[in-house]
């Protein structure tokens, strides 16, 4: 499952350096598949979504920091726990409970957006 920033959110930007996959973003800013991972040009997603990698992508919040639930692994593949929650100063970073995935959806969603293992 994704992890997902509640309105608690303080923007004080702790989580976004520490997140692997570059999926946190600053709330009204921009993103992109290709942003910290190995994603290039047109790519069929493991979900099954096809997107363009280098294609600017809707903020999914205006106000506060947000998580791309499409390059959340929970930091499997990296870490023992999810980074972003780790640091938190105001415990904002939880479970997403619309985006519930499996270890191996996860790991296989890493392993797809970084094939060298970084």
């Amino acid at each position: 499952m994704a992890i997902i920033i509640t309105d608690e959110c303080i923007n004080c930007g702790a989580c976004e350096p520490e997140c692997p996959n570059n999926a946190i973003y600053e709330g009204a800013d921009d993103w992109r598949y290709s942003d910290g991972t190995s994603l290039t040009g047109k790519v069929v997603l493991p979900n099954g979504k096809e997107v363009d990698a280098d294609e600017t992508q809707e903020p999914i919040s205006d106000e506060v920091y947000y998580i791309a639930p499409d390059k959340c692994t929970e930091c499997m593949g990296f870490h023992e726990e999810p980074q972003c929650a780790a640091v938190c100063p105001v415990d904002c970073c939880v479970p997403d409970e619309d985006h519930v995935e499996t270890d191996e959806v996860l790991l296989a969603k890493q392993r797809f957006m970084h094939p060298d293992g970084h």
